[in-house]
């Protein structure tokens, strides 16, 4: 089983606020002393934090109720109770949380330490000291905590990454990323080798780096759901540049290319206006006539012809790379 897990669900319960207390200051010589009641304290919060050290949602999926401790009651001689403890749940950067009852969009964490209130904490009652009034100079009156909430979220982790892979299975996304990073993605030669993302760090020159992620295969008709998917199709939203590959030896370059990003705007409209690059991977079967040939009919973006294994186009590739992510 995959430990990369990138959709759960999760039931919440914040803590109820503790109820003020009722009391009546008692002391030596003082038969009658008044109200000194204290407020209760406030139930915990249920946090989302974001935690650069993860990856994935794994912990999630084995711990589907999270609770928060409630708030004690008020004390004598106006001692507000204590606080409920904070219950924080730390989740990789690119997460995305939901109300899964009503869709309701909640927030996004994509900064690490970033926090976010998902069920806030029932505040604690007043105590009876707040209730003296002129004509009522011992209230026996304090008001209950404010109740616990509690929910159902769906966290879905969308990969953060500078450089996002688009192509057709067996396009050479796997074995390109495992050349230019350290990233050991499995590659075979048949479709869907790729489960899940992966993630490299393409090193540069002068100590520079970027990021690359190898997303899961594309077909035609994944913004419907088919293959992989609407699974997989949502983690190109985060790319900052999209670099299409397609296999020198597809039938017609063009015609795939059009297929892979109607896909995309498909799923998203606003995939249109992300930068993109093309490598024709697998060129090193060509010679220079053909690739005369292949180039009166690509798309009108920038491209390269590339041969990941041998080792063919790929410094000028990072280099177009570096060029359009700082532009």
């Amino acid at each position: 089983m995959s430990n990369f897990i990138d959709y759960v669900k999760i039931h919440c319960r914040s803590g109820r606020g503790g109820p003020g207390s009722r009391y009546m200051r008692r002391e030596k010589y003082i038969a009658f002393g008044g109200p000194a009641g204290g407020d209760g304290g406030r139930g915990g919060h249920i946090i989302v934090r974001g935690n650069e050290q993860l990856w994935t949602l794994l912990p999630l999926k084995y711990k589907k109720h999270i609770k928060a401790d409630h708030g004690e009651s008020g004390g004598k001689n106006q001692s507000t109770g204590k606080e409920g403890e904070d219950v924080y749940v730390d989740v990789p950067l690119g997460t995305i949380i939901k109300n899964s009852e009503t869709d309701e969009y909640i927030g996004e964490i994509s900064e690490h330490g970033e926090e976010l209130i998902v069920l806030e904490g029932g505040k604690g009652g007043r105590g009876n000291v707040h209730f003296k009034t002129s004509t009522n100079q011992a209230p026996k009156y304090a008001q209950p905590g404010i109740p616990e909430q509690e929910a159902w979220f769906t966290l879905e982790l969308k990969v953060l990454a500078d450089v996002g892979l688009v192509g057709f299975p067996n396009a050479g996304k796997s074995t390109l990323l495992s050349v230019l990073s350290a990233a050991k993605p499995e590659i075979a030669n048949y479709p869907f080798t790729t489960l899940t993302p992966n993630l490299g760090i393409v090193a540069y020159r002068d100590y520079k780096s970027f990021i690359m992620a190898d997303i899961p295969g594309i077909i035609e008709g994944a913004h419907e759901g088919k293959g992989l998917g609407l699974r997989f199709l949502r983690h190109i939203e985060r790319n900052s540049l999209l670099l299409f590959m397609v296999p020198a030896d597809t039938d017609d370059i063009h015609k795939e290319y059009d297929i892979l990003v109607n896909e995309l705007v498909q799923f998203n409209p606003d995939l249109a206006d992300k930068p993109r690059l093309l490598a024709i991977s697998k060129s090193d079967m060509l010679d220079d006539e053909l690739k005369e040939e292949i180039k009166q009919d690509l798309p009108d973006i920038p491209y390269l012809f590339i041969s990941s294994v041998a080792q063919m186009g790929l410094t000028e590739l990072k280099d177009l790379i570096w060029k359009h992510l700082n532009s």
